[in-house]
This record gives structure tokens, sequence and C-alpha cells, in this order.
């Protein structure tokens, strides 16, 4: 038999890039590929690309030029790039850096192994297409290895939102939304090769509308009581969410899904009305924290995450300190805050920047404030039990580190546990990302 050829995949940005490198992954096994874990091992090296931090493509031409004396030094080693960069710069990436062999689109993953024979016949190959296909359909499994306890599950793709600050409608295109079978027996497959807890993704995830098994498109909801019947899965989850597409029956399975964990990711962007429609973001800050106020009292305990931008364009210091009154009146277990940064062929992109050093300036003082509620919200939890789903090792001996249901990384002394197992835990500190805690 041939020797298995070598690939190394590294993955930049958001969870459903996790996902696609897996699944990238598994397509290149039926190529003959194994993953290594570093590049200087690889027959082929993919980078699998984020265009939603700042200045992502220029990283990535960086990170490309480190991998030059590789290429000197194994002229067979094969360079790609995938993803949303990928989608975004297309055959401007084989031009700036000649070393790359091949860049693939988010939509066509299942066509990488007839790319990589192309490339390994002496070729290139280019492909960001938006094909009619179901990649999904398309990426079938390889052998049935084990999985980690947690599994991401990506349901729906794209975004018809068209916010003024965001590529993901031009790098991943419109919404579209797997059939709700396929997504059922994707969940029973990974039940059966160790996975415990599913997080549902999507860019925009609960504007989720799929076949449904009889006919008619299924809500968000409807496909999470699916799953909440699946023998085995004991955690369901999902992000990200758009407070426009939260739907009655989502708030309400939040109440009574037991397997729906108490944590939501809901992002507002900003406090201010006035930079929301310059966002394009199609809601109000009154119409967000009423909508908080219904989910809350449908299940009292759910921990809110959020994504805030500060200094988007022609934001002053008034909007900014609506912001700030936005969040001490809602309170975030979590929050993800960035400076806005341009993003070339959108709206906001052509607008009246705010000074870098007052964006920065906002920036800390949010993060302040979120920094203090993400403190408060768990130094609450001492004295709690939690269910813990064990995932890994901890870092001393008979240490074992795993989720609660509200998401907060959870260490434990449990020297008989192993990963996937579920145990309860009573909270005994909270330190900075993390609580401590014993078996009860």
């Amino acid at each position: 038999m041939a020797e298995p050829k070598k690939l190394y995949i590294k993955t930049y940005g958001c969870q459903m890039n996790v996902y696609d490198s897996e699944r990238m992954a598994e397509a290149m096994g039926g190529a003959g590929y194994t993953e290594v874990a570093t590049p200087a091992e690889a027959d082929m090296i993919l980078l699998n690309t984020c265009h939603i931090r700042e200045k992502a493509a220029e990283k990535v031409y960086s990170e490309l030029g480190r991998f030059r004396g590789l290429k000197d030094a194994n002229p067979d080693l094969k360079i790609g790039v995938a993803g949303c960069v990928a989608q975004a710069e297309g055959a401007e990436i084989m031009r700036r850096q000649p070393l790359v062999d091949l860049v693939v689109g988010p939509q066509s993953y299942h066509r990488l192994p007839e790319m990589e024979a192309k490339v390994r016949a002496g070729g290139t190959a280019l492909d960001t297409d938006f094909p009619e296909e179901d990649k999904f359909e398309l990426l079938k499994s390889r052998p049935k290895a084990r999985r980690a306890p947690a599994a991401f599950l990506t349901v729906q793709e794209g975004c018809d939102k068209f916010c003024a600050f965001c590529v993901v409608p031009y790098t991943r295109g419109a919404e579209f939304s797997r059939p709700a079978q396929r997504i059922i027996d994707e969940a029973n497959d990974l039940v059966e090769r160790g996975v415990r807890e599913i997080t549902l993704l999507g860019q925009n995830v609960n504007a989720y509308h799929g076949a449904g098994p009889k006919g008619g498109d299924w809500t968000l909801a409807q496909l999470i009581w699916a799953l909440a019947e699946v023998d085995g899965l004991e955690r369901i989850r999902f992000t990200t969410s758009h407070p426009n597409d939260m739907a009655d029956d989502l708030i309400e399975a939040h109440r009574d899904c037991a397997k729906l964990m108490p944590y939501l990711h809901l992002p507002v962007q900003s406090g201010s009305d006035r930079i929301l429609k310059r966002m394009n973001r199609s809601h109000t800050a009154d119409s967000y924290i009423r909508l908080i106020e219904r989910i809350r009292a449908a299940r009292p305990d759910l921990l809110l995450s959020g994504d805030f931008i500060v200094g988007f364009p022609e934001e002053t210091e008034e909007d900014f300190r609506a912001t700030l009154q936005l969040i001490e009146e809602v309170r975030y277990g979590q929050a993800y805050s960035f400076k806005y940064s341009t993003r070339p062929g959108t709206p906001a992109a052509e607008r009246a920047q705010v000074d870098a050093d007052e964006a920065s300036d906002r920036l800390h003082r949010l993060q302040t404030l979120l920094t203090g509620q993400q403190r408060e919200i768990q130094e609450s939890m001492v004295g709690r039990e939690l269910d813990v789903l064990l995932e890994r090792a901890g870092r001393q001996p008979g240490q074992m580190v795993g989720k609660s249901q509200y998401l907060h990384a959870v260490h434990v002394t449990a020297p008989d546990a192993a990963p996937g197992d579920m145990v309860r835990v009573r909270v005994a500190e909270s330190v900075t990302n993390s609580l401590g805690g014993v078996l009860i």
C-alpha cells in the first residue's frame, strides 16, 4: 500500500471554520491524506482563513511567506488557501504569492480532492464559485473516528442581512439552510462517535428554514426539538443569532427543552439607534432590551453573550455612551468586542472614520465594563452546583476540564473520570475565565 500523504490544516476565526476544517480533513482522507501537527511534516498545507478580523488578508500573506523555506526544501509541497479570504481575494492570492497552488472558497470544499489531483499533476486550481450542489451532502464522513465530547454542526450558511460592516454576504453568499433530516443523521453519527454536546452553527443560525422530513420548512426550534430526541445527545447549543430572528417558538424552546442549554449569544453591536440604523441592523436598542426581557422571563437563569463594535464610522461620544448604558441594563456573562476596521467593498468602508486613538479609548472603557460584569457573574457561581461535561485532562494530576451548562470552563479533580462523563460539581472558586470546583 502507498504511504499516506500528510496534511496540515491551520484554522482561523469562527467555529464554522473549525467545522469546515474537520470536513476538509475527512474529504482529503479519501484522497489518501492523514493529518499532521506541524507544517514541516506536511505534503500539503491548507490555510482555512477568516475575513472578519482587521487586516485579515495581509495576515494570510504574511503566513504564506513563512512557508517559502518549506517549499524551497520540498518542491513537491502543495499549499492551498481556503475560507473567506480565499473567496474575497481569489486569483489575487496566486498573483501575490506564486507558491500557492490551490485557492478554494467556502462553498467548494467538496471539490478539494479533484483540485488536489490537478495540482499534483503540475497545475494550479482555483474555485470560488457558489455551486448549486449541496457541499454538505457531498462531504461524506470518512472512517468513524472517535470524536471529542463536544462538536460543532453547521446547519445554515450565509446571510441576507447586509450589515454595513460585514463581508459575510459576499464571502459566504446568500442564506442557505440544510435539510433537517441530513442534520439529524449527522447528529446521530456524531453521537455514535462519542459526542454528547452539539453546537448548531450558522452565520445567522436562528434564521434557519431547512426542509422538513415530511415537507415544509422547519424553524430552528423545530430542529432543536427533533435533535432533543437523539438518544445519547445530552446538550444542544446554537450560535450566532440575530435579534430580528428570535422567534416565539425559539424562546419557548429555551423555556421547555431540557437539552437546550441556558446560554445565548445574541449580538447587538451598538446601543445607539442612530448607529444601529447606519449599521443596517434593523433593530433598535429598546427592541433588543425588550427581547432580552422576554427571553429571560422564559429562562431566568440564561447567561447572555453579545458582540460590540466601537468606533463605527460617525460614532460620537454620545452614541458610545448609549452602548455603555445598554450594557449596564442588559448585563452580559460573556462578550466579544472589537474596534471597527474597514472591510473593502462594504458600505461602511466609504464613510468618515472615527479617530483611531478615540476608538481605542472607547474599546478600553467598554471592555472594562464587560470584564467587570463577566467577573461578577462568574463569582455568583461560587457555591452553586453545576453539571459539567468533562472534555479533557487538566494540567494537574487527576484534574479534568469541562464546560458547565452556562459554557463556563470548569476545573475539577476527578482522577476516575474520563472525557465524555457528565459530573455534578460544586463551584469552589472563580478565577480568570474559568471556575474551580469539587465533585459532589
